[in-house]
């Protein structure tokens, strides 16, 4: 709205100049107000705002009207005769609310201003064309189960664009679409809460809620916007646990290894989280000390472990009484416990075949060194934990005793020595004896026998070097020529100690003499003076060493003593004795019968070596004279069994009857007897016969220059004692032809195929 008023110039005279009258100060004649136009105006016309008039413009066209500033000309334009102000433009009033305008009157004619520039606005006026939103929209909220009613849940808020303060466009109230009667919201503030007591998260868990916010103060024709609101339920300890099932049956084999699983148990929990965590217990039973029990903690799941070694044979099953409780509570809920169950496990204990148990787990033995070959050192004993108890074999493990020092008894378990211990060699022997069970080889059980070699006096004490000294021919008596000490492989309880002696052949040595220092050294010292190298450079004193243990062992050594020449301070000038030379030379012919003596010497040793030789060729099997080789090259017919000269045939015989034809083999003589007087001829091997063998096969073994003689004469599968008595056929003077073989069919199965070979057959080929 606009007012204008006269615009009257301040005269002067009655002709005026045109250029004061520019630059007199003109009294503002045109004064509007603001512009009002309302907004979304959708006609096709302009929209017509307002009109501005100057009180100088008299209607006939002579004033221009000109619009600038915001909008001019896009939006707003100005008639420039009338001054009508439109809108050419739709106007928005939520994009611009208003516009600031300034207006100017020009004479058409000669462009001057006739009125100065003033500025007016122009308002946007607000009408309700926006609905209320939720900006934040959709929301997620979450409210404890159980709560109480009017627990606050969320606050949720909508915006609306028009002018609140024009009318009541802007003016927004909340109400709830969906979501009764579980939530309500306030029409005013749109906070959420609860509106119904005990809601149960386990009974349903998510709930959607849809909030409408409507303007003009929710009256009709306003403009509404919706939101929605997922609201979930959290859990709290509201559901005790509860085992299933009241009763658990398991097994478990008695080969099971401690920590190993026997089963698992499981309470449930309808919560969850931390609310539904469980710790298990054993509260009961015969089995608390046999096994335990743990909380997987993912999930929460008892699992029931080996807590000892299980057997079979000492208890068959056991009992346990499981309990599962929640560790986290919460007090107002109390009233719904109580918050742990409990269940019945049965463990039934399953038999397996246990290989063999040692009693004790671990052997100690101490031996002294010269422990005979054979002497039985410990008792290894051995069973089988199962109810079959099934008889146990036992050995020693190789790789625990490569030098095989020790043998054990297959049946009763006795350790003994096979071959001499030495304890300066291999003071501690750890072995592993291995029991088996005689019907199932693969059940094998091991033990470890540590071996501790004692200590015996039987290593005499030597020098503990070379001793070689040298004494001045000014030396005087009483002088200290050399120390010597000795050491002692042995090792006695109570310390070593030397005692030092002339050996009696030197008991009364006129050159020297020994003085012991009873501190595992002695001295030697010069009995007199006037050595000299032309007399003897060389002296040898033989020293008896002795220790102290039992038996006492003593060995001599011998001290090299030079004599030297040396200067006044002792000091040694030459230790070679000066040459001498005989005063009488040798005639001719004594050198003459020297040579003829050594040459009869020599042509004498000969001779005793090739006799020598020729008397042990027939024991010698060489190369060349090989039993095969000496068949192979046979190229006429042999004299049979009379041919005795080709080989020796005596290892065939039997024991007895070998006795008169070995006389000339001297070499198998002994074995042989020693043989047939300790071997008896019924099939029983008592401790003595066992021992011999150990020993035999320890000589046999330690003796790399013996020939290989067969001596398997001593089975006791032939021969006199036998069933089959003697089978050689050196002493048979019937042929094939007057012999009858059928006598080896009752000899049993040993002698089946040669029942085959010399039984008669008729023409069926059956043996008859």
């Amino acid at each position: 709205m606009w007012t204008s008023g006269s615009a009257r110039p301040l005269t002067e005279g009655p002709e005026d100049n045109l250029s004061d009258k520019l630059h007199q100060r003109m009294k503002r004649s045109w004064v509007w107000n603001q512009f009002f136009v309302l907004e979304e105006y959708t006609g096709t016309d302009p929209l017509y705002v307002g009109k501005l008039h100057s009180d100088m413009d008299r209607g006939d066209g002579s004033i221009k009207y000109i619009l600038s500033g915001e909008g001019a000309g896009i939006v707003f334009t100005i008639d420039d005769t009338t001054g009508d102000i439109h809108a050419i433009q739709r106007l928005d009033r939520e994009e611009r609310s208003q516009y600031t305008l300034r207006a100017q009157a020009l004479d058409r004619r000669t462009g001057r201003p006739m009125e100065p520039e003033s500025e007016f606005i122009i308002k946007i006026q607000d009408i309700n064309d926006n609905e209320p939103k939720f900006l934040d929209g959709p929301y997620v909220a979450s409210v404890p189960e159980m709560s109480p009613v009017g627990t606050s849940v969320i606050q949720v808020t909508a915006t609306d664009a028009d002018d609140p303060t024009y009318g009541n466009s802007a003016r927004v109230v909340y109400s709830i679409l969906q979501g009764q009667p579980y939530f309500s919201v306030d029409s005013r503030t749109g906070l959420i809460r609860t509106a119904l007591m005990n809601m149960d998260r386990e009974a349903k868990e998510y709930y959607e809620v849809i909030i409408q916010a409507k303007d003009m103060g929710g009256q009709l024709g306003g403009l509404a916007g919706t939101t929605t609101v997922n609201i979930t339920l959290s859990d709290v300890n509201d559901n005790p646990p509860r085992f299933p099932q009241k009763h658990y049956q398991m097994s478990v084999l008695e080969s099971a290894p401690v920590s190993s699983t026997v089963g698992r148990v499981v309470a449930k929990d309808l919560d969850e989280g931390i609310n539904a965590e469980m710790k298990y217990s054993l509260v009961d039973g015969d089995g608390l000390d046999v096994f335990d029990i743990n909380t997987d903690p993912n999930y929460q799941v008892g699992i029931i472990t080996v807590r000892k070694p299980l057997s079979f044979e000492s208890k068959k099953s056991y009992t346990l009484k499981v309990e599962g409780a929640n560790p986290h509570l919460e007090m107002r809920f109390l009233n719904l416990g109580p918050f742990r169950d409990t269940t019945t496990v049965h463990i039934s204990v399953e038999d397996v075949d246990e290989p063999p148990v040692f009693e004790p787990s671990f052997y100690f033995v101490e031996v002294p060194e010269d422990v005979e070959i054979g002497t039985t050192i410990q008792i290894i004993s051995a069973k089988d934990p199962d109810v079959t108890n099934n008889s146990i074999r036992y050995s020693i493990d190789r790789s625990s005793d490569p030098g095989r020092f020790f043998y054990v008894d297959i049946t009763s378990g006795a350790l003994m020595t096979a071959r001499p211990l030495d304890r300066e060699d291999v003071s501690w022997h750890n072995i592993t004896v291995l029991a088996m069970e005689l019907n199932n080889p693969s059940q094998v059980g091991s033990v470890s026998v540590t071996v501790k070699v004692l200590d015996v006096n039987d290593n005499a004490p030597e020098f503990a070097r070379f001793y070689e000294s040298f004494v001045c021919e000014n030396a005087k008596a009483g002088q200290l020529i050399q120390t010597v000490s000795a050491i002692d492989q042995d090792d006695p309880q109570d310390g070593q100690h030397f005692y030092y002696s002339l050996a009696p052949e030197a008991a009364n040595n006129p050159n020297f003499t020994l003085r012991d220092n009873q501190d595992n050294t002695a001295w030697i010292l010069t009995r007199r003076s006037g050595f000299r190298q032309h007399e003897q450079n060389t002296f040898y004193l033989p020293i008896l060493i002795s220790d102290n243990g039992r038996p006492v062992l003593s060995s001599t050594g011998t001290l090299t003593i030079h004599v030297c020449s040396c200067d006044d301070d002792g000091m040694v000038m030459s230790c070679n004795a000066e040459a001498y030379v005989l005063p009488v030379s040798l005639s001719r012919g004594a050198l003459i019968a020297i040579l003829a003596c050594i040459f009869v010497l020599l042509v004498l040793v000969l001779l005793i070596l090739s006799m020598r030789r020729q008397r042990k060729q027939p024991y010698i099997i060489d190369e060349e004279e090989n039993i095969h080789e000496n068949i192979v090259r046979y190229d006429d017919e042999g004299g049979g069994e009379e041919d005795t000269e080709a080989f020796d045939i005596a290892a065939m015989w039997n024991p007895r009857e070998a006795q008169l034809v070995l006389k000339n083999r001297q070499d198998m003589l002994p074995e042989i007897e020693s043989l047939s007087r300790y071997v008896p001829q019924a099939c029983v091997m008592d401790n003595n016969v066992h021992n011999y063998v150990l020993a035999k096969l320890y000589e046999a073994d330690m003796d790399l220059w013996a020939p290989p003689f067969d001596s398997l004469q001593t089975y006791m599968f032939e021969g006199n004692g036998s069933v089959a008595e003697s089978l050689s056929s050196l002493q048979s003077v019937t042929t094939d032809s007057d012999q009858s073989y059928d006598y080896l069919t009752d000899w049993g199965p040993r002698f089946k195929k040669l029942a085959e070979m010399y039984g008669a057959t008729d023409s069926s080929g059956a043996l008859w």
